[in-house]
């Protein structure tokens, strides 16, 4: 049998078993589909599984990839990824999803070197997200990625996505593909087949314009460089002041105090990039206190940052940002938004502030255990924000998501030691969040607001956040 005869077997088995199916299905993206891959169900048959990880290790090698390990993409393909290592003995690492809370705490298991290549292993690839992120994660470990491989490329730009990234993706079968054989062996009927093909013409994730050609480009820009590119005065502003201040220490004030509040914003005001309120904590809020914050950030050069977390439909969350008592579109630079209800919230929140200098930021990722900020939502979030980038200026995030470089990647939840809160709080060194997570800016709490000496710890973190930014752009 041909290889061509063979690849339609495949996938005319692959339907058989329903591991790809038609109809109208919502994936995890939030997005209508007429076709769904629910390749998980081969790991009930063995012998496809040998079979699909033969595919995926054939088109690898014509494709001209070298490496000297495998590493799966999390859940689907790390079966596949085994059996090719078995099969051809060819060491594998695994990637978590999220660190264990114990032990060694390690995001990536397996035994590796600096330097070594790696192929990154995946079943389906829509967007290429998924493999990004793992990309992401082995990189900064010292591990050379260049290509994936996936058994089922959905073609609605994860390729270009991947390549932008500066990683080749080989393909066993396209979408296209996939219809085509179905079509021919008669199991689709022309309507679904020009339904599908609609969908992935109507549904294609776009590269930003401004991100270079590779990764590498991207983690060796400094801040003054991104602020170079980017359109948004907010965003710029960002990144000049971390390059001007030599700081990429974000304070989060949470106290109920507006004397305290600016005291501490006087006190700290030299060391930090950026101020982070939670206004409608304060017990004695007037706008007379605004006019004061106000002028401590000109007086200190920094950006305030409104950690209201919007979270309601357009037009709510227009009146909740205009109007009230805090009419926080008045004063503050920044604030953020949940991407639950939608690409309407970026929208009412844009029409508040037409003519102004204003940013948000999307919370993409939470810091809190048990969080339900992660994986489909996070994905969705990043793309609506990448659509939106005239208002959205970056995310809330625990990783860089985003090879945008005018994105900015703000992390709460760091402390000089890793550790926990009683109410789940998770903290991450300003080293791992910069260096090893790929994020900008590090925001930080109690572990300034509640020290005994709230100036000398906020220079600690200000020293330790920006060697780490050092670190990563090489000097």
């Amino acid at each position: 049998m041909g290889l061509e005869s063979k690849l339609s077997a495949l996938i005319e088995r692959l339907y058989e078993i329903e591991a790809v199916k038609f109809g109208d299905f919502k994936l995890k993206s939030g997005i209508q589909s007429p076709v769904y891959f629910d390749l998980r169900v081969i790991i009930s048959y063995p012998d496809l599984m040998s079979e699909v990880s033969e595919f995926l290790y054939q088109a690898a090698a014509e494709g001209g990839a070298q490496y000297q390990s495998s590493c799966g993409v999390p859940y689907t393909a790390l079966p596949l990824a085994t059996c090719i290592a078995t099969a051809h003995n060819i060491p594998m690492l695994i990637r978590r999803k999220e660190a264990k809370d114990y032990g060694t705490k390690k995001m990536i298991e397996g035994k590796f070197k600096e330097g070594e290549t790696c192929l990154i292993v995946e079943d389906v690839v829509t967007s290429g997200s998924s493999v990004a992120e793992t990309v992401e994660l082995l990189r900064p470990a010292g591990i050379v990625v260049r290509d994936a491989v996936v058994l089922l490329n959905r073609e609605q730009g994860g390729t270009a996505k991947l390549k932008a990234m500066g990683v080749k993706l080989h393909s066993v079968c396209t979408l296209s593909k996939v219809l085509e054989i179905l079509e021919k062996s008669g199991k689709l009927d022309a309507d679904m087949v020009k339904r599908v093909k609609q969908f992935i013409k109507d549904n294609q994730f776009t590269v930003p314009p401004a991100v270079p050609s590779k990764p590498a480009d991207i983690a060796s820009l400094s801040y003054g460089e991104r602020a170079k590119l980017c359109k948004n005065p907010v965003a710029r502003r960002v990144f000049e002041v971390m390059e001007m201040k030599r700081s990429n220490l974000a304070l989060s004030v949470d106290v109920t105090s507006a004397d305290q509040l600016l005291k501490l914003a006087d006190s700290t005001g030299p060391y930090i990039c950026v101020l982070k309120t939670h206004i409608d904590i304060l017990e004695d809020f007037t706008m007379a206190f605004v006019e004061k914050l106000k002028a401590l950030a000109q007086k200190h050069n920094f950006v305030i940052f409104e950690d209201r977390k919007f979270a309601d439909i357009g037009n709510t969350v227009k009146e909740q940002y205009g109007k009230g008592i805090y009419r926080i579109a008045e004063w503050a630079d920044i604030i953020n938004a949940h991407a639950i209800p939608g690409p309407g919230i970026i929208t009412g929140l844009k029409q508040v502030v037409k003519g102004k200098d204003r940013g948000c930021l999307m919370i993409a990722e939470m810091s809190s255990a048990g969080n339900l900020a992660k994986d489909g939502y996070t994905e969705a979030c990043v793309k609506m924000s990448e659509e939106n980038n005239d208002f959205v200026i970056g995310f809330i995030c625990q990783q860089k998501l985003s090879q945008d470089p005018c994105m900015i990647h703000m992390t709460p939840g760091v402390k000089l030691e890793e550790g926990g809160d009683q109410l789940g709080q998770q903290y991450l060194t300003p080293s791992s969040v910069i260096a090893k997570k790929g994020t900008d800016v590090i925001i930080v709490g109690r572990g300034i607001t509640q020290a005994p000496d709230p100036v000398e710890a906020a220079k600690l973190y200000r020293d330790a956040g920006y060697q780490a930014y050092q670190t990563v752009i090489g000097h």
